[in-house]
């Protein structure tokens, strides 16, 4: 199945599923139209990639194209869409997809109350904690026997403690010395797990996978999730806002522990370092910043290592593809997803 064509079904899922479920949040009272709006918007965007890696965990192990596993596959999106929220929150980033993020949006439905960002801010936590409720009961009711769904129930645990596992050490580790090493650690569990990894085992599980596939998903999903994230961070700071929507200083206004930043410092000046040191963590980073940060960057050549980094691992889950024995369809469809993923400019 082309991708175009599952991202059309996944939007599909999912706007009816979101649409019935503010429906209901409204008739409790229609002063939640902020909070619903927002319940929307942040469901609304994405390529559905999640998903994706849910469906294809699910034929590589011969299973036959099923609404009802769109559906289940289409809650990772309310996972994705959850985290995000939360993300944003923490980092305190003011846009995504081009639009102002939640806790920026909300402060408009605070009016003149007391503390409005404070607020705004609890608001848009409570749109997180939805969407993630959102996300289990969307699996649980997708239509799929229960004897399918109790298989992959117990991984529902293994994505939550190690999502937020990640995002708890990017929290620990933001503003510290710049590691490789702890870069890459935060990266796996904060993103490349859930995004990759943990989709591909869910669907294998609801399929009835073999431990050995599991472990073949595991040798794909890693390396590629790895990739995925640091293109991401390359994007952040290298890529055109127009496409990305998001500003290209986030990343050094909350001076996160990102691996293009650990591989700069590693081989920066002590002149450079200091002056990083002046720059990272400042809420009023201005364009002059962002070039000088580029420069030093570009001086040490830690974009073109994170690149040759990001060829890596597509290399390596890729290769897996090629010495196993799945249904063909299915290798070239995550085949063609690690593409996807990395190959991208927003």
């Amino acid at each position: 199945m082309e991708q175009a064509a599952f991202k059309n079904r996944v939007d599909l899922v999912l706007h009816r599923f979101v649409g019935g479920e503010v429906d209901h949040l409204l008739a409790i009272d229609e002063g939640l139209g902020p909070v619903a709006e927002q319940l929307q918007l942040a469901t609304s965007h994405g390529k559905r990639l999640r998903a994706a890696f849910c469906y294809w965990g699910w034929r590589a192990v011969g299973q036959p194209d099923s609404d009802a596993l769109i559906r289940a596959a289409a809650a990772m999106e309310l996972v994705h869409a959850a985290a995000v929220v939360h993300d944003d929150l923490i980092d305190r980033s003011s846009r995504r997809h081009g639009l102002p993020t939640a806790h920026v949006a909300l402060r408009t439905a605070v009016g003149d109350g007391p503390h409005p960002g404070d607020a705004a801010r609890s608001l848009a936590m409570l749109v997180g904690d939805l969407l993630m409720s959102w996300a289990g009961q969307m699996f649980t009711t997708s239509g799929l026997p229960a004897a399918y769904l109790s298989r992959a129930r117990p991984l529902w645990a293994v994505l939550a403690r190690e999502l937020v596992a990640g995002e708890c050490l990017e929290i620990l580790r933001t503003g510290g010395r710049p590691d490789t090493a702890t870069s890459l650690k935060v990266i796996r569990y904060k993103t490349a797990k859930y995004t990759v990894e943990h989709p591909l085992h869910i669907g294998g599980a609801l399929a009835g996978a073999s431990q050995d596939v599991q472990e073949l998903f595991t040798d794909y999903g890693l390396p590629l999730g790895e990739a995925f994230q640091l293109r991401d961070d390359l994007l952040g700071l290298f890529g055109d806002p127009g496409r990305t929507g998001k500003g290209n200083a986030d990343d050094i206004a909350a001076h996160r522990p990102t691996a293009l930043l650990a591989l700069t410092w590693q081989d920066a000046t002590e002149a450079e370092r200091q002056e990083l040191g002046r720059l990272l963590g400042r809420r009023d980073v201005d364009e002059e910043s962002v070039l000088r940060v580029r420069e030093i960057m570009h001086r040490t050549q830690a974009p073109a290592r994170i690149e040759r980094m990001i060829t890596d691992r597509v290399r390596a889950a890729t290769s897996v593809l090629d010495q196993t024995h799945l249904p063909a369809e299915a290798a070239r469809a995550l085949a063609a997803l690690a593409q996807t993923a990395t190959a991208r400019r927003h």
